[in-house]
């Protein structure tokens, strides 16, 4: 089993004014602790079950751009990235540009969004689900597109939201053929069906509906004649040691129960990451005892 570390509440001690000091901090060390990725929540305010809009929340892209240039070895991308906050082109396009900029290490992140009250504060349109569904779809659709070939397929694409005349990527990604693909949610019927069909990782809600929500994957993945094994199976999670790695036992017994049934990767947010020290005691005390699972 690996680690992801998801950074998703940012009220840190100091303010700002620290700010760019501590979230280097928080990423070299779990670079160091062992975490495979490092995956930034993609919001414009603050979810209301971290804190809500009166609490920080900084731009995911920049934050990421900030991570490529303190780490060498970690997987950097978004947790994850709605449809509807940006152009598809526009969001290949900074996938594109840090996976130049971090040396291969860029993922896509990407889901229909759900934070309806964040967009319509800020002015920025919200469809129906339905319509995000299918938004979806084409942004996948051109990602593959744009990152096709060494200058992406440059062919028009149509489709019933969006349309680009001419889908040219330069420069192109390095990791080839493409950053991988993670699509967020486990809906049976449309989002699995989705990961079955493009995706390399899916990323489903801890609980013991997983093995569940795993076999209808694997049914997709029989209709859509794609090997189940070709996606990875993650979940998101908190990482709680406790103040001193009182729980670090817990939490490893936590993620082995994971591991049970079927998760491959834990991508979890840290209570405290700004202290530092419990990333150090998952680098000590809960990664060695998973790995290899």
């Amino acid at each position: 089993m690996k680690l992801g570390l998801q950074l998703n509440s940012f009220d840190w001690r100091g303010g700002p004014e620290r700010f760019a000091k501590i979230l280097a901090g928080v990423v070299t060390t779990a670079e160091e602790a062992g975490f495979d990725r490092i995956l930034v929540a993609d919001h414009l305010w603050q979810h209301p079950i971290m804190g809500g809009p009166e609490a920080n929340e900084p731009e995911c892209y920049a934050m990421l751009s900030f991570l490529a240039a303190k780490t060498e070895r970690v997987g950097l991308g978004a947790m994850v990235s709605g449809v509807h906050f940006r152009h598809p082109a526009v969001l290949v396009k900074s996938v594109t540009t840090l996976d130049v900029l971090s040396g291969g290490r860029a993922w896509l992140g990407v889901g229909t969004g759900h934070y309806e009250e964040e967009t319509r504060g800020l002015g920025i349109p919200f469809p129906l689900q339905r319509e995000r569904f299918e938004m979806l779809e084409e942004t996948v659709q051109i990602a593959l597109r744009m990152w096709s070939g060494e200058r992406g397929d440059e062919r028009p694409f149509e489709g019933k939201h969006y349309r680009l005349e001419r889908p040219l990527n330069l420069p192109q990604s390095l990791t080839r053929p493409h950053p991988p693909i993670m699509i967020a949610g486990d809906g049976e019927k449309k989002t699995l069906r989705l990961v079955a069909r493009y995706a390399d990782a899916c990323s489903l809600r801890p609980g013991p509906q997983i093995p569940k929500k795993l076999e209808v994957l694997r049914r997709h993945c029989e209709e859509e004649d794609r090997d189940y094994d070709e996606i990875e199976r993650t979940c998101a999670f908190a990482f709680d040691v406790g103040e001193d790695g009182e729980k670090a036992g817990e939490l490893v017994e936590q993620l082995r129960w994971l591991s049970g049934m079927g998760i491959e990767t834990v991508i979890g947010m840290v209570p405290g990451v700004d202290r530092i020290a419990p990333l150090e005691i998952i680098g000590g005390e809960v990664i060695p005892k998973i790995a290899g699972r």
